[in-house]
């Protein structure tokens, strides 16, 4: 196999997929961050809601799917052929785009809640689509370098939707520009999804259930079942969580410690997204294409050292009276080491989790691969909105957010002595000596 992944960009069992992924992950974060910037500046008057309740409940929306569909969505991807669901949930996704534009032009919040909903639903049942139909195309030593650059495809698509969504929405003539890019993008997801090779159906003679509490137990009981597989959920649903967590507080740290602009919460957006890219894509020449997580402890060390020096680097006090700008900021020869640590957290996030799908994937039963990854989508989406509660209880006792991120550090460190435990388990499996 190449020493580079990007081979795989040019073949016809993955590009297609790569590109209806991108897509989807790109047009989601175009039109959250429209509506959330709509809902904060130009909301108030014109509903009865808090604007900042508003954007509270868009948050637990998209969320709420996860909640309700993820089971049911892991038994239908592997009951029925992956290919074909990936593209009608691609199609579908065009008269949603269609309602948003509606919604953006009649300024109707209610209905944009709506396709908010509609979003984060079609992400529950693509979520295990997208990574069960990978083992089935890509040979196992690919499946690393395809999982980074999924995940990297992914980061980078949230950077520039959440970016364009924010800039582009309250220009003159932002809510056209926008409506057709939420349409164009929608179709062109939908039209490269036809070129997705047709696989195998996992599970034909599967029943699907519709009880959402009895199934979701069922494949929670199942997935703990495989101890290095439940092990990988755990440690991916706790990278979300961390991530989740940074991401959600970056502009008040930036406002309230730095002193800085929507430019620098950009900028560490940026940093973020393509540090984990980044981090994804080394994962491949490290292990050289073999599915193993050896360097997953590494990655949660790395990223606690990076955390930690986050901390340090952070000011304790405010010490500008008005907010700087992009060019202010990195004039300023202490802001580099806050750069660098943000930079090195993410490239080490990227290293931690890539490993951590490719384990998923391949060592749960093929017949039941969807869903174990749809209980791994519920168990990622727990992970998030506890570190929100734990976050918002902190905030409430005048906790800092420099010591809530220090906070965070601290609590990487038994989940790298826990992730550990995966290669632990491989190797006394091969009846390695420990």
């Amino acid at each position: 196999m190449p020493n580079s992944q990007f081979f795989l960009l040019k073949t016809n069992r993955f590009f297609p997929l790569f590109l209806s992924q991108f897509m989807g992950a790109f047009n989601d974060n175009v039109f959250k961050n429209a509506l959330i910037i709509l809902i904060t500046y130009q909301a108030a008057g014109k509903v009865s809601v808090d604007p900042r309740l508003l954007v509270t409940a868009a948050a637990g929306i998209f969320i709420m799917p996860f909640f309700l569909f993820s089971a049911t969505a892991g038994q239908v991807a592997d009951k029925f052929e992956k290919a074909r669901l990936i593209r009608i949930i691609r199609f579908l996704e065009i008269p949603v785009m269609v309602m948003a534009t509606i919604g953006f032009f009649l300024e109707n919040y209610w209905m944009l809640m709506a396709v908010l909903f509609c979003a984060g639903t079609q992400s529950a049942f693509f979520g295990p689509l997208k990574y069960s139909i990978l083992p089935e195309h890509l040979k196992e030593n690919e499946l690393i370098g395809g999982n980074g650059l999924i995940e990297a495809g992914t980061f980078l698509a949230i950077l520039l939707g959440t970016i364009l969504g924010g800039v582009l929405i309250l220009k003159e003539g932002g809510i056209t520009f926008i409506s057709t890019i939420l349409v164009v993008v929608s179709f062109f997801g939908w039209l490269s999804s036809r070129w997705i090779p047709v696989s195998e159906p996992g599970a034909i003679g599967l029943k699907v259930g519709y009880n959402i509490i009895v199934e979701t137990w069922k494949l929670v009981r199942h997935a703990f079942g495989e101890k290095d597989v439940f092990l990988s959920i755990i440690g991916i649903s706790w990278f979300w969580l961390v991530g989740f967590t940074f991401l959600a507080q970056f502009p008040i740290y930036v406002r309230d410690i730095l002193g800085g602009n929507e430019e620098i919460v950009t900028l560490f957006l940026t940093l973020f997204s393509v540090g984990i890219a980044a981090g994804s894509l080394i994962c491949n020449r490290l292990l050289k294409g073999k599915v193993s997580g050896v360097y997953v402890p590494l990655g949660a060390f790395g990223m606690t050292a990076g955390i930690f020096l986050f901390w340090f680097a952070s000011p304790s006090i405010l010490i500008h009276e008005t907010f700087i700008g992009f060019s202010q900021f990195i004039g300023m020869g202490q802001n580099w080491l806050i750069m660098l640590s943000l930079l090195s957290i993410s490239i080490f996030g990227g290293i931690y989790i890539v490993p951590l799908y490719a384990i998923m994937q391949t060592r749960c039963e093929a017949e039941h691969r969807s869903r174990t990854i749809a209980i791994n989508n519920v168990i990622n989406s727990l992970f998030m909105v506890f570190g929100a509660v734990i976050t918002m209880m902190l905030l409430k006792l005048n906790v800092s957010i420099t010591e809530i991120f220090l906070t965070i550090g601290i609590m990487n460190i038994p989940v790298a002595f826990l992730v550990r435990r995966i290669v632990k388990i491989r190797r006394a499996a091969r009846g390695e000596v420990l």
